[in-house]
């Protein structure tokens, strides 16, 4: 239902502002019209005009309805639209329960409906958490960090990241330098029972911090394999992006299915407007969907 509200929503915004257009340029002036002529027969009571005047029930809800359906589809398609983390795959960043505010302007004004891009305003930067269109099934959204942008040079390796920027052929091009990461702790955070090693992680000038999962493997033999290269190295093709989750042992992510190409980028994910906790058992008595508590420390910018 989420992958078609957007086209509902369009629908629905041109249904009820067809109606009252076609009420204000045809109706309407039949009604006073009609209205006219009942006066000009003699005096008519207050309850009488209020008949004659009277908009059918479509109209009138029509007429209620399009200005506020049109406020959010202008809202929600080209400025900000609200989305709910359903996994641990970004954590610590984010957590399950967190609902975020995506900026849909940052990387390009797109119609709702088809999305195209219909403005240019920005593109993606190393270190942003943004939200897409998943490549393989367009109908999910999905939210990682950018990692490399076109041109670049990925290598994830041993659990450690290299990246080496784009670089003109021909060019005196340094080597992939080892991404930065200093252990914050162990143990904050725990996947089946194992520890997780927190590290803060400096991305460009981002910081950030990452979970690693120190008894589960690399998965290589699972890895996207990009033409020759070898086993955990990719280039990132032009107009695509490659993407991590910071949670990275629990996240699928470019490392397994390649690139993100630039039409399937929705926005970039800036805040945390509410955060709830869900820690019901199904023994209680309110169903584990309810939340059980508000993270109100959550609520804030997305770094």
């Amino acid at each position: 239902m989420a992958a078609y509200f957007s086209l509902i929503l369009v629908i629905a915004t041109l249904a009820t502002g067809l109606i009252w257009a076609y009420d204000a340029a045809f109706l309407a002036p039949k009604r006073r019209q009609k209205l006219a002529l009942a006066e000009a027969g003699g005096e008519i009571s207050d309850e009488a005009k209020q008949h004659i005047l009277r908009e059918s029930t479509l109209v009138e809800t029509s007429h209620s309805v399009f200005p506020v359906i049109a406020f959010v589809l202008v809202l929600r398609s080209f400025i900000y639209e609200p989305f709910q983390i359903p996994s641990g795959s970004m954590m610590p960043t984010l957590l399950v329960g967190d609902f975020i505010l995506v900026e849909k302007f940052s990387y390009g004004l797109r119609d709702p409906v088809w999305r195209s891009k219909l403005v240019e305003t920005g593109e993606p930067e190393r270190g942003d958490v943004a939200v897409f269109k998943f490549p393989e099934d367009t109908r999910v959204d999905y939210i990682k960090r950018v990692i490399g942008l076109p041109g670049d040079k990925v290598i994830y390796r041993n659990k450690q990241l290299w990246i080496q920027p784009k670089c003109e052929v021909g060019a005196d091009c340094p080597p992939p330098q080892l991404v930065p990461r200093v252990e914050v702790n162990r143990g904050e955070f725990v996947q089946d029972g194992i520890p997780l090693l927190k590290y803060k992680e400096q991305l460009g000038e981002v910081t950030h911090d990452i979970l690693i999962n120190p008894a589960r493997g690399e998965m290589e033999q699972f890895f996207y394999r990009q033409g020759d290269l070898p086993v955990g190295e990719w280039i990132v093709p032009q107009g695509q992006y490659f993407v991590l989750g910071d949670n990275r042992d629990n996240s699928r992510d470019s490392r397994f299915w390649g690139f993100v190409p630039e039409a399937n980028l929705v926005g970039k994910a800036v805040a945390i407007w509410i955060s709830f906790e869900f820690d019901r058992q199904p023994s209680d008595l309110l169903p584990t969907w309810v939340p059980s508590g508000v993270r109100f420390n959550r609520i804030g910018a997305i770094h």
